[in-house]
């Protein structure tokens, strides 16, 4: 059985004490800047920008797009006024900062574990950076892309949330087509790594100085110690122990959260002209994906959640929805338009549902197929509906992909 190893980035894969490399950076890049306004202005701004990357909620947002309407504006620039010298920044100056980290022995020991069983390998960094940056830190860590093949590099331009946003980690999972294959995030900061990792339903290793001995966490982590530690108990324990546990309010929500961000990054990554092609036959084209998911949405899943919510032990009919697809000319619509309709339907719908009592997550109704049921339950079915199609959605553009590379 294969396994999914999250990795953290810094002080797991690569020394490197933020506490030194922050202010460093800072300075180096304010005096980069200092012909367009003083470091100190410039430093105040990013730090804001940066805050409200940490708390966007938004899955119709980048944290790049966060990040452009907060700096820029506060600096009284435009972005491409100061592109050619960030560029020239990361290339020429970024790679200077180096010497404030260090390689971990320990680390390459539990990469080189993991591509000798076939495990897959993702990189679950804050994606607060550019790419760019990200790459850079993976390489002075000793494992550049592609030698080590991680599925997923997490940057500003591709993701939403942020750590420790327990969303950030079901962005992670949607952006990989929500496999079904046992998985683990392994770091070594609790709060930003371990605690919502456990809140969006995944299994965490705490990267730590002791041997195993875990504190007075309020959310014990699946497994914790040093790095010799880890290695043996990757050896040990049954991957099919660590699958993920989709049931928790909080990885419920996370996972309904992070469904239209992964697919705006996914349409994004896909030419145009590409969008309604069906790569496989009898397989939906993302178009057609991404419609079925907002007629569901708007006209199933959210009209059930309210009735549930409004009306005592209601009956809810079942729907056939994909006939739709072609009933409804899939193919010839918007995909843009599209995803933006479902993505303001979910945004009404986690609204509603964030603003729950706890007791009414009990509410029970009748439905037509399931018989007897509960809000709870139907809130699994519209995360576990998603985890289906981006499922579908993965494997549709891996079948793109390879018919474009033969």
């Amino acid at each position: 059985m294969t396994l999914i190893l999250l990795l953290d980035l810094d002080d797991t894969l690569l020394s490197n004490r933020m506490q030194s490399f922050q202010p460093a950076y800072l300075k180096a890049l304010g005096r980069h800047l200092s012909r367009y306004f003083p470091p100190e202005k410039m430093i105040t701004e990013l730090l804001a920008a940066t805050q409200k990357m940490l708390t966007n909620n938004r899955p119709d947002q980048t944290l790049e797009e966060v990040f452009d309407a907060s700096f820029y504006p506060a600096l009284g620039v435009t972005k491409n006024e100061l592109r050619q010298d960030l560029d020239c920044f990361y290339s020429d100056i970024f790679p200077s900062l180096k010497g404030l980290t260090a390689p971990r022995p320990d680390a390459r020991k539990l990469i080189d574990m993991a591509l000798r069983k076939g495990w897959q390998l993702v990189v679950a960094t804050n994606p607060l950076f550019p790419k760019t940056a990200i790459l850079q830190r993976l390489d002075w860590a000793g494992f550049s892309t592609p030698e080590v093949p991680f599925e997923l590099v997490p940057s500003y331009e591709t993701f939403h949330f942020a750590k420790p946003n327990p969303s950030y980690f079901a962005e992670v999972l949607a952006q990989l087509g929500s496999p079904l294959d046992p998985a683990i995030m392994i770091g070594n900061d609790y709060e930003m790594d371990i605690a919502p990792a456990i809140q969006s339903g995944l299994p965490a290793f705490w990267l730590t100085s002791e041997t195993g001995s875990v504190g007075s966490t309020s959310i014990p982590p699946t497994g914790a110690g040093n790095f010799p530690h880890l290695i043996d108990w990757l050896e040990n324990v049954n991957p099919a122990e660590l699958k993920l546990n989709s049931k928790l309010p909080g990885a419920l929500m996370a996972a309904l959260r992070s469904t239209p961000a992964a697919l705006s990054t996914g349409l994004k990554s896909i030419p145009q002209e590409q969008w309604n092609i069906r790569s496989i036959p009898n397989e939906w084209s993302f178009t057609e994906m991404i419609c079925h998911l907002r007629d569901v949405d708007q006209e199933v899943n959210f009209p059930r959640l309210k009735k549930l919510v409004s009306e005592d032990n209601p009956f809810l009919p079942g729907v056939d929805s994909d006939p739709w697809a072609d009933e409804r000319r899939y193919h010839l619509q918007d995909a843009k338009q599209a995803l933006l309709q479902f993505t303001n339907t979910r945004l009404d719908m986690l609204f509603m549902l964030e603003h729950l009592h706890p007791n009414q997550w009990n509410r029970v109704s009748r439905h037509a197929i399931f018989g007897p049921t509960r809000l709870t339950e139907l809130v699994e079915f519209t995360a576990s509906h998603d985890r289906n199609h981006l499922g579908q959605w993965h494997k549709v553009n891996e079948a793109r992909l390879s018919s474009l590379n033969s």
